[in-house]
This record gives C-alpha cells, sequence and structure tokens, in this order.
C-alpha cells in the first residue's frame, strides 16, 4: 500500500502529535518559567519532547516521510531511555517528565505512539 502519510488515519495520528505537542509544550513551559530549579533535568527533558512533538507533527503534516521517520526513532529512544532511568534512578527525576515511567503520566500513550507512528509509515511506504 503506497501512498500519501497524511490522508486517512495519518491525520488522526497528526492531530494527537500535535495535542501532545501543545501539552508537553505549555507544561514544559510553565514548569521552566515557575520552578526550573527545582528539577531542571526534567523540565528540560519536556520541552525536548515538545519540540519532539513539534517536530513531528509537522513531518507528517507536510508527508516528509524520512525526517518523520528519524522523529519517531528518537522519540521511541527518548520514551525507552528516559523512561527506563526514571525508574531506575528516581533521584535524577524529583518531578515527571513526558516520557517518565514511559509515559505513564499521559497513559502510557507516549510508548505507544511512536510505535503508532512507525507502523503508520511502514504501511504507508
Amino acid at each position: 500500500m503506497t501512498g500519501s502519510i497524511s490522508t486517512g488515519p495519518g491525520r488522526a495520528l497528526i492531530a494527537v502529535y500535535g495535542l501532545f505537542a501543545l501539552a508537553a509544550g505549555s507544561r514544559a513551559g510553565v514548569q521552566i518559567a515557575t520552578r526550573f530549579s527545582e528539577a531542571p533535568l526534567a523540565y528540560s527533558l519536556s520541552a525536548f519532547a515538545a519540540a519532539v512533538y513539534i517536530l513531528l507533527t509537522v513531518a507528517l503534516w507536510r508527508g516528509a516521510r524520512r525526517l518523520a521517520l528519524v522523529s519517531l526513532g528518537i522519540e521511541l529512544a527518548g520514551v525507552l531511555v528516559i523512561g527506563t532511568l526514571s525508574l531506575v534512578d528516581q533521584a535524577a527525576f524529583p518531578d515527571e517528565t513526558v516520557w517518565s515511567a514511559y509515559g505513564k503520566g499521559y497513559l502510557f500513550i507516549p510508548l505507544v505512539l511512536p510505535l503508532v507512528g512507525l507502523y503508520w509509515l511502514w504501511r504507508r511506504r
């Protein structure tokens, strides 16, 4: 099956990434502006996650398959690495990030979302 990655169910994926970009970006912005000294690593990682979500939203919207694949890989690696580190070294994460505990605070959607995105891109190649 070939076709555009920004049509059909791809539009729902774009909407979810846009929503996550807004949610993660807003949360990180408030945390950085009001309490950055409490958990600078966690809040910076949440801002990074928001940037990845923005990049994915734009890449999927424009049909930039290669950029979307790279961004999805970064997102999946981030969720797995940060998720594991947040459980192993809880002192390093005094507050949650978007990717802490594999996205537990976001109903594990950050863990599932890159897998759905990779599947969608694979089906549309």
